[in-house]
C-alpha cells in the first residue's frame, strides 16, 4: 500500500476564524466542503471541522488522514494485518474512503483521490 500522506484532523469552534490562522501558518489556501452537517476546511495537512456536537464526538475518535493510492489496495492489506474495517469503502466526491481500527486500537481514515466510482 502506497502512502501519499496524512493529514491531522483538527476540531474547531469557529471555522472562520481558524481557516485564517492555518492558512497563515502554512501558507496554503482553504479547499472547503460540507458533509453529513459538518463544514470542513483542508488547509495544507490541516483538515479543519466545525458542526453539530455530535457528528464532532464520531470525528474526535479519528487520529488522523491517510492519502493512499488505493482504498481498494488499502482494505485488502488492512485486512491482512488484522485491522477491523469500520466502515467502507465508500464513495465521495473527490474519491473513496474507509475507517479502520488497527490491532493496536487507533482508528484512521484512508481516502484515494482517485474520483468515485461511477
Amino acid at each position: 500500500m502506497e502512502i501519499l500522506g496524512t493529514s491531522l484532523r483538527v476540531c474547531v469552534d469557529d471555522l472562520e476564524a481558524a481557516v485564517g490562522v492555518y492558512e497563515r501558518l502554512t501558507g496554503a489556501e482553504a479547499l472547503r466542503f460540507e458533509r453529513a452537517g459538518v463544514s470542513v476546511a483542508a488547509v495544507g495537512a490541516f483538515l479543519l471541522m466545525s458542526g453539530p456536537e455530535s457528528q464532532l464526538e464520531v470525528l474526535r475518535k479519528v487520529t488522523a488522514t491517510i492519502a493512499v493510492k488505493d482504498v481498494g489496495e488499502a482494505h485488502a492489506v488492512l485486512s491482512e494485518v488484522g485491522a477491523q474495517i469500520i466502515a467502507g469503502p465508500l464513495d465521495t466526491p473527490v474519491g473513496r474512503n474507509l475507517l479502520a481500527r488497527h490491532p493496536d486500537g487507533s482508528v484512521f481514515e484512508y481516502v484515494d483521490r482517485g474520483g468515485a466510482a461511477g
